[in-house]
């Protein structure tokens, strides 16, 4: 890692893993493998602020800790990259068992459960997939309609609007959400 970290892949040590590496990976890998509208792709830690962004509108008691994990939901592409999910399953167990295996250890050194309870998964897939509608319908091309049928219908959330940012800029924004919620530590 840029920190000088060697973090093993198929035994990630949350020892190894350092929020300012996961900003700069996430910072640098687009989301829609590229294929969006703008100067500069859409990355996956502009995504990751979105979905909090979401979460705090779909659940505005939710805990800093369910944020946290928002924030981090996609951490581990910082590695592995950002997979379209029907490419995830094409690749298999092995890919989502090491997909798995690191998120649990970013989950650890956050200070998070290594599996967050089943109420907090549900509310950031449904902010996940929130997130996924407006990129599909601002920077992909696609109509709400088409959208709509592929990450479901979102009403109250028309009103945002994504800007994508170079990549200096993504990591800051992620950074920022990120002492925000951890107030620093």
């Amino acid at each position: 890692m840029l920190s000088g970290r060697r973090l093993n892949l198929l035994d990630p040590s949350p020892i190894d893993i350092e929020i300012e590496d996961i900003a700069h990976g996430l910072s640098r890998v687009a989301r829609w493998n590229g294929q969006t509208a703008g100067d500069c792709a859409f990355t996956v830690a502009q995504h990751s602020v979105v979905v909090v962004d979401l979460i705090e509108r779909f659940k505005a008691n939710a805990t800093p800790q369910w944020r946290l994990a928002a924030l981090l939901h996609d951490a581990a592409e910082y590695v592995i990259g950002d997979l379209i999910s029907p490419f995830k399953a094409a690749v298999g167990l092995d890919y989502k068992s090491l997909e798995v295996s690191l998120q649990r250890a970013i989950h650890i050194r956050m200070g998070l459960p290594p599996d967050m309870p089943k109420s907090a998964q549900t509310l950031i897939k449904r902010a996940d997939r929130a997130s996924a509608y407006l990129e599909a319908t601002q920077l992909a091309g696609f109509e709400p309609r088409e959208a709509g049928r592929f990450f479901g219908r979102f009403k109250t959330i028309d009103d945002i609007r994504l800007t994508p940012a170079p990549a200096e800029a993504a990591k800051a924004q992620f950074m920022t959400r990120f002492n925000a919620l951890t107030n620093g530590v």
